[in-house]
């Protein structure tokens, strides 16, 4: 059987805080030949003092852009994604431009209500319910997008062991649904 691919863009931090991306690879590395991105180094972010408003402020600048634009020269065939934070409105801005996709799910994506577009049919975005930058219902709607809150959880569910089981398996089961 044929792996299918499946991308994975970490957050905001990339690789330097993302030991819980190790858990996600546990699950999923046996079902799909996963390929790897560091969100900073898409986005060709490099800041002096690694604070999170510096990283922010380079990302807004033009950091989102330029991980967008790299992404799709990098990813030529459609694939399966998955990505965290700002590496998750990476992917959905990518996506809205053109990225050849099977399915994407974004989690706790930011700043991505000022979006008119009508979102790919494959997104799954995924908030915690206490999380600041989730979009509206009715954004939601508007673009319509499947959007999916995850009670008693804030912007960082994603690293949560409970929440990377029930992501994961979702993904093995679109995977082995599949193969049968």
């Amino acid at each position: 059987m044929a792996e299918e691919k499946l991308v994975i863009i970490s957050d905001k931090w990339g690789s330097k805080k993302g030991l819980w991306i190790a858990s996600y690879f546990g699950y999923l590395q046996q079902y799909y030949d996963i390929v790897f991105y560091d969100c900073q180094q898409l986005g060709n972010i490099d800041v002096s003092i690694s604070s999170e408003e510096n990283i922010d402020r380079a990302f807004k600048e033009n950091g989102i852009q330029r991980a967008v634009y790299n992404l799709i020269k990098k990813e030529t065939q459609p694939a399966h994604y998955l990505a965290f934070g700002m590496g998750a409105t990476v992917i959905y801005k990518a996506s809205l431009m053109g990225l050849p996709t099977k399915t994407i799910t974004a989690i706790s994506a930011v700043g991505i209500e000022a979006e008119e577009q009508t979102a790919p049919t494959d997104v799954q975005l995924i908030y915690g319910e206490c999380d600041k930058s989730k979009p509206g219902l009715k954004w939601a709607k508007s673009v319509g997008t499947n959007l999916r809150i995850v009670p008693n959880f804030g912007h960082t569910l994603y690293s949560d062991e409970k929440i990377i089981s029930e992501i994961s398996l979702e993904l093995l089961e679109n995977v082995t649904k599949k193969a049968v």
